[in-house]
């Protein structure tokens, strides 16, 4: 009696751990992860139009996304960003830039509802 008591803490222990494992790891998954970038950060890349790709690790709404270039003089250009060619990529164009550092920074909201930033710095050079 004593040994199936035991047996059945056993199993509930091991399903609420197998539980939490799954509710984490679909936490984890649902929040966009920047994966790939062009420019890639800290890059430097010919001027003076730079074609734009961030590529996340999960679906993104581009519609409710934002993209803004953080340029040398420290203003701020928003960029329009293109139809999403794939439903985990953004993609733009940022035309007319003078040599110098710049930022990326992005805005996306993921599947989980969260609204993820983060910026990508590059170097432009001369054309």
């Amino acid at each position: 009696m004593i040994w199936r008591a035991l047996s059945g803490r056993r199993v509930a222990v091991w399903l609420a751990a197998v539980l939490l494992a799954l509710a984490v790891a679909t936490f984890v998954e649902g929040h966009a992860v920047l994966k790939e970038t062009y420019p890639a950060a800290n890059s430097k890349v010919k001027g003076p139009d730079v074609p734009i790709m961030l590529k996340y690790n999960v679906r993104i709404d581009g519609k409710l996304s934002k993209l803004q270039l953080l340029n040398p003089d420290n203003s701020t250009t928003d960029l329009k960003i293109d139809e999403q060619s794939s439903p985990d990529t953004l993609n733009a164009k940022a035309t007319g830039l003078k040599p110098g550092p710049y930022r990326i920074r992005w805005q996306v909201l993921a599947p989980d509802g969260h609204i993820t930033r983060g910026e990508v710095p590059f170097t432009v050079t001369g054309s």
